[in-house]
């Protein structure tokens, strides 16, 4: 059965209306057919068949079909105003127009507009809007609505004339209209109207919810959720292969996101054969700018006067054509049509391209830098002021227009510095312009490699040689044929000083085009570092022959040649004159270098770059001890001339480094704000206070230039530092606070964070961050990166105020904030590989700190494979992080893992061979496999290279002890006291000494060395602990024992002895309150040390005060080893041994680990103990074999084990046994030898 154009669902009409306001004329023919096909002859889809065509065709002539098709529905009643309309158009439309039938026509039309129901009124107004007649038809509409008495359709078209009209007071009432014919039932025109209201209005996230699949894909687009469109593209080309919007959207993606043109050409194909017409005017237009691009002046000159032909009003043809006469030189000829579409501009509109125009002519009029540069920000100004209130969509691209922003931004290039700034020196202006606008185009068109090498070019030339490298990374990877870019991969190699993969780049950039040896800058850059590797002979030999390549000429009007020209920059040129003549200077052939100097005057006379030259002369004079001569031709050099600004930075740098004159230093730098007042150079002028250490008067200077760029993070956060500087903290809190409640500087919340951390106001910094943490979700990368710093900041404040699992919340809350699966840093990370390239680097830098931040908080806690896990992650952000590598292997090896702690050492080795931890950790490990050799010829290595280093000499100290060669220990105490005539009042000597004379059995001499380093920032708190040990146990004996107790009963009961032990503890206690531990851990550490000192008494009240102090620990920390082995002894002193064994077996089963390793030693000494007094020695033999193996000079051990063996009758090996024993008491225990 047949249904008729009012039953047929309102999705065909709202399509048909929708390629009709796109102006896909084609389309609009193919579903008015398919909707024929289906309904039978329905007047409306006749209507819609014949009038699409009639719009589009008039430009190929074939305006009778249409004529034809529209008469024969010219009497059906609700389409008989429209077609009558729609003939008249076609009529005047006509090469010939029949002026009678249009007569005719209008006539009858006006007799029938008095009579017109509701859908003959209708489907005028509808036809008249999409003539663009909005005036018009809102007459027809209004008449429809009162006719209808307020009918659905009649809103909904009032709504859009309303919502396409321009006028802000009509397209805030169009989606009161929709709603309202909403209210009646679905209907997918409304739907339409409305998600456009929403996109107008840039609602992005409302309008996704109220449309169909085209608009979702177009508003999917606009909240730059490509993947979602892409996706919505696909299922669109499932059920329709031609599906024009479908197939822009893939088109665009991979143009734009993935930069592969090869498919781009494919989809671009199919989109040239649905719409385009070879005599369309706008389309000789565009094939005349793609000749542009591709350098085919001819062509591009050809295209542009067919559009001209074809359109003599088309003013973007005209510009073209101009376009096309700068490039072939013909400047009077550009110059005269310019000024004829400026003095037409105020009726067509400014226009972006034709100030460019106005700016190239400047420029090869040789017109003044400041001139040029103002035309091209009036360029930049007029093109981003177009872009306003455009979603993201194809619309927005074609007004984005990218490789014209290029050209821009190439232009600006000319005027900035040939040569990367210097760590210290402000970056140029311009260059952070140039950065603005292409981080728009990379983030916006991540696809485009040009758009990506440019930026890394200006990020080389701004300094920033990390950023550089990131974004030619991005373009290598993707074309690692992009000859350019390895060029300038190479420049960045050689900034940071690694000439060997500085050689691999000149030599890929060679193999993939060969051209580049006939370009001077090859040779230049392989120059550079040849120079760098102090082969000056070779640099010279390259330098000459870069002099002498055809691209070294001066270029004439008239120099003709075959083949394609090898051009270069005359800043380049200049640099291959300069740096010859510094090869020539260093190689010692002063005299070679001021010909080639002079040759540089002479060839460069009269050109902007003849400053650079003049500046090299000064340089030249400087290196040949003339400083006055320098001076002198650095002040000729006046503020109208370019390099103004590098000259008077170099006399600055002469009056600083060879006057020692801070006064005239800053001068120049005052003349240069004098002269040239701009942000900029007061900028230039704070530095050099700040350089000079006069940070009152850099605030000053900081504070004018904020004024004329209030916008300058880098700037508001300069003058915080200052403040800083002058420790004017209050003020500087005053003046972060002031900044922040503006609104204006929200980027100072980390610094304000920052400074209340450093001044420990922990609270306040605390409430800073979150505030600034306290806002809706966003979605904007910068504002992601700046939650991830503020997260980060805020964890590090908790683990200050040792709020550990605040701070490992915080830490995880930047890994996991977004979705459940991806967490924020990811998410971050993700999108700066497309969007802002040059961000990578720090943005992971942060991954791993974050990672490592959860790692160490997790080591705290003695979760050591949560711990293991974490600092994984961060090297695989981070690979060649060397502080998470060493902190990864000390956490192997708390874990007996030493294949993978070797490992992880062996890699850290590799990037920094003279790493001490890691040299300390791999003696370590060879200790551990019981190669001493190999241990002790690790340290030995460090302690050659610095005899003093008392970190290690404590460590080997040690491992000397626990190898069972503490006689080596004097040889590497008399190298230190040899090496400097101060090492005897070093507390670290002292400390050494006091660790070799304790382990020795000297406990008296140690202790006298320990007080030596007691009081030092470093050594101290170590020192005491040792000091307190010693006190309260200076014979070494097993604390709780019974075994040797009960053979020297009488001794430990004598008057003499409680005495002794009480004033060991009373001094104990004082060197007790001495220590002031700063963490969690340290505090954990004293509470346990002033509890052996309660034990120490042997009172019982005090006893079971400790053990109660012990229990809270390990209930708190279950695996606290000290803590347990107190609980042990504790128990042991109160004659409770079961229990006592209990918390000793749990010890014994734990993994060892370096940093208990004391206390595993004293447990399992004293589980052995309480073996022996139950006769079971076979199992106290196991563990006293495992002390032995960790400590081969365990004096007590062998003490035991000399026991067992007498026990069992074994005297012969108790006589061995009680002989280490002796050798490792340092023969100084009298019991011992009575034993042997």
């Amino acid at each position: 059965k047949k249904t008729n154009s009012q039953s047929f669902p309102s999705g065909i009409q709202a399509l048909l209306n929708y390629y009709c306001q796109e102006g896909y004329f084609h389309h609009v023919r193919a579903a008015a057919d398919e909707a024929l096909g289906r309904v039978g002859s329905d007047p409306v889809f006749l209507f819609y068949r014949a009038y699409g065509p009639i719009l589009h065709l008039f430009s190929l002539g074939d305006i009778q079909e249409g004529i034809r098709q529209l008469e024969s529905i010219k009497n059906k009643q609700e389409v008989s105003l429209c077609t009558m309309m729609a003939l008249i158009y076609a009529h005047k439309k006509s090469p010939n127009p029949d002026r009678d039938a249009i007569l005719e026509l209008d006539a009858k039309m006006k007799e029938q507009r008095k009579t017109a129901g509701q859908q003959a009124l209708y489907f005028a107004g509808l036809f008249l809007w999409h003539l663009g007649r909005e005036d018009k038809a809102r007459e027809y509409v209004d008449r429809m609505i009162k006719v209808s008495g307020g009918g659905k359709e009649g809103l909904i078209l009032k709504a859009w004339l309303d919502l396409t009209c321009g006028k802000e007071t009509h397209i805030k009432k169009a989606v009161k209209y929709f709603d309202e014919a909403l209210q009646e039932g679905h209907d997918v025109f409304a739907l339409l109207g409305k998600a456009q209201y929403f996109e107008v209005r840039q609602n992005y996230s409302g309008a996704l919810e109220t449309v169909n699949q085209i608009i979702k894909m177009k508003l999917q687009l606009a909240l730059q959720d490509w993947e979602q469109a892409v996706e919505t593209a696909h299922r669109l080309l499932q059920k329709d292969a031609f599906n024009l919007e479908a197939i822009r959207m893939e088109a665009l993606h991979y143009l734009c996101r993935e930069g592969n043109i090869s498919e781009v050409s494919l989809f671009i194909s199919r989109l040239l054969t649905s719409d385009l017409a070879s005599d369309n005017a706008e389309f000789a237009t565009e094939l005349g700018y793609q000749m542009i691009l591709q350098g085919k002046e001819k062509e591009a000159l050809k295209w542009y006067k067919t559009a001209m032909t074809l359109d003599e009003t088309s003013v973007s043809a005209l510009t073209g054509i101009i376009r096309c006469q700068l490039m072939q030189g013909q400047l009077e000829d550009a110059e005269q049509q310019l000024e004829f579409l400026n003095e037409i501009q105020q009726s067509i509109g400014k226009s972006g391209e034709l100030s460019f125009l106005r700016a190239v002519l400047a420029m090869k009029k040789h017109k003044r830098q400041e001139e040029v540069i103002s035309l091209l920000n009036d360029v930049l100004d007029t093109h981003f002021s177009s872009l306003h209130g455009f979603p993201l969509g194809v619309e927005y691209f074609e007004k984005l227009n990218p490789d014209f922003l290029l050209e821009i931004i190439r232009e600006y290039l000319n005027f900035c510095p040939a040569q990367p700034a210097s760590p210290r020196q402000s970056a140029s202006p311009l260059l952070k312009h140039c950065a603005s606008v292409l981080e728009t185009v990379v983030k916006t068109v991540p696809g485009l490699q040009q758009a990506v090498f440019l930026m890394a070019k200006v990020k080389y030339l701004s300094g920033d040689i990390e950023a550089a490298h990131s974004n030619l990374h991005y373009c290598l990877e993707r074309n690692p044929s992009y000859a350019d870019a390895h060029l300038l991969m190479a420049q960045v190699y050689l900034a940071q000083n690694n000439t060997k993969l500085c050689s691999q780049s000149l030599e890929l950039c060679l193999s993939y085009n060969f051209e580049v040896r006939e370009h001077p800058v090859y040779h230049l850059i392989k120059a550079q570092t040849q120079k760098k590797m102090g082969e000056l002979s070779e640099a010279i030999k390259t330098l000459q022959m870069a002099k002498n390549l055809p691209g070294m000429r001066k270029p004439t009007a008239s120099s003709k040649t075959k083949g394609k020209r090898i051009e270069i920059d005359a800043s380049d040129r200049v640099s291959v004159f300069l740096e010859l003549v510094e090869a020539h200077r260093l190689n010692g052939e002063p005299h070679e270098a001021a010909i080639i100097l002079q040759d540089a005057i002479n060839e460069f006379s009269g050109t902007p770059e003849e400053l650079r030259v003049v500046i090299a002369n000064a340089d030249l004079a400087i290196a040949q001890g003339d400083v006055e001569q320098a001076l002198t031709m650095l002040r000729n050099i006046t503020p109208e001339q370019p390099y103004f600004v590098q000259a008077k930075e170099k006399m600055a740098d002469v009056y600083l480094q060879y006057r020692k004159d801070k006064k005239l230093y800053a001068g120049c730098y005052r003349e240069l704000v004098e002269k040239l007042p701009s942000a900029h150079t007061f900028l230039l002028l704070g530095d050099a206070y700040m350089n000079i250490q006069e940070p009152d008067e850099a605030i000053e200077v900081y504070e004018q230039a904020l004024k004329k760029n209030p916008k300058d993070a880098a700037l508001a956060s300069k003058i915080g530092k200052a403040l800083i500087k002058t420790h004017n903290y209050s003020k500087a809190i005053s003046y972060y606070e002031a900044a922040l409640r503006s609104g204006q500087q929200n980027f100072l919340c980390y610094d304000l964070a920052e400074l209340l951390m450093k001044l420990k106001q922990y609270e306040k910094a605390e409430k800073v961050l979150q505030q600034a943490l306290d806002h809706e979700p966003v979605n904007e990368l910068s504002s992601l990166m700046e939650d991830g710093r503020y997260q980060v900041l805020l964890a590090k404040i908790y683990s200050k105020m040792e709020k550990i699992d605040e701070a490992i919340v915080s830490l995880q809350q930047v890994k996991a904030k977004t979705k459940p699966y991806e967490s924020l840093q990811s998410r971050v990370l993700k999108r700066a590989q497309i969007e802002q390239l040059d961000a990578i680097p720090a943005q992971k830098q942060l991954a791993a700190e974050i990672c490592a931040e959860i790692a160490k908080h997790s080591t705290a806690q003695r979760n050591y494979e949560k711990a293991i896990k974490f600092y994984k992650e961060a090297l695989v952000h981070c690979e060649t992080d060397n502080k998470a590598m060493l902190e990864l292997a000390r956490l192997y090896l708390a874990q007996d893992d030493t294949d993978a702690c070797q490992h992880q050492c062996s890699l850290l080795l590799k990037n920094d061979e003279d790493n001490e931890a890691a040299t300390m950790m791999m003696a370590d490990l060879m200790f551990r496999k019981q190669d001493y050799e190999q241990a002790v010829f690790h340290f030995q290595q460090l302690l050659e290279r610095k005899p003093d280093n008392y970190a290690t000499l404590s460590q080997l100290i040690d491992l000397l002890r626990r190898a069972g060669k503490l006689e080596e220990v004097p040889r590497f105490l008399l190298m230190a006291e040899k090496h400097s005539s101060r090492t005897k009042l070093e507390p670290g000597f002292h400390y050494c000494k006091g660790l070799y004379l304790w382990y020795t059995g000297e406990p008296n001499d140690a202790l006298r060395h320990f007080n030596k380093a007691r009081k030092d920032s470093d050594w101290g708190q170590n020192a005491v602990y040792n000091m307190i040990e010693i006190c309260l146990n200076p014979d070494n004996e097993t604390v709780g024992g019974e075994v040797f107790e009960n053979l020297d009963a009488d001794i430990s009961n004598s008057t003499e002895k409680q005495e002794s032990v009480q004033l060991a503890v009373r001094t104990a206690e004082n060197l007790l309150k001495e220590l002031k531990p700063q963490t969690i851990q340290g505090h954990i550490q004293l509470r346990i040390m002033e509890n052996y000192c309660l034990m120490a008494t042997k009172q019982k009240s005090s006893v079971e005060r400790a053990l109660n102090t012990f229990t809270e620990i390990v209930v708190a920390e279950k695996d606290h080893i000290p803590a347990l082995l107190g609980m042990a002894t504790a128990y042991m002193i109160l004659k409770q041994t079961p229990r006592a064994r209990n918390q000793l077996k749990r010890i014994s089963k734990m993994s060892w680990n370096p940093i208990d390793a004391e206390e595993f030693e004293k447990s399992w000494l004293l589980l052995a103990d309480i073996y022996i007094q139950s006769a079971k020695y076979d199992m106290a033999g196991e563990l006293l074999k495992r002390c032995l193996r960790h400590n081969r000079s365990c004096c007590k051990a062998y003490e035991y084990m000399g026991y067992i063996m007498e026990k069992e009758q074994a005297y012969k090996d108790a006589a061995l046994n009680y002989e280490m024993a002796w050798k490792y008491g340092n023969q100084m225990n009298p019991t011992i030898g009575m034993y042997i």
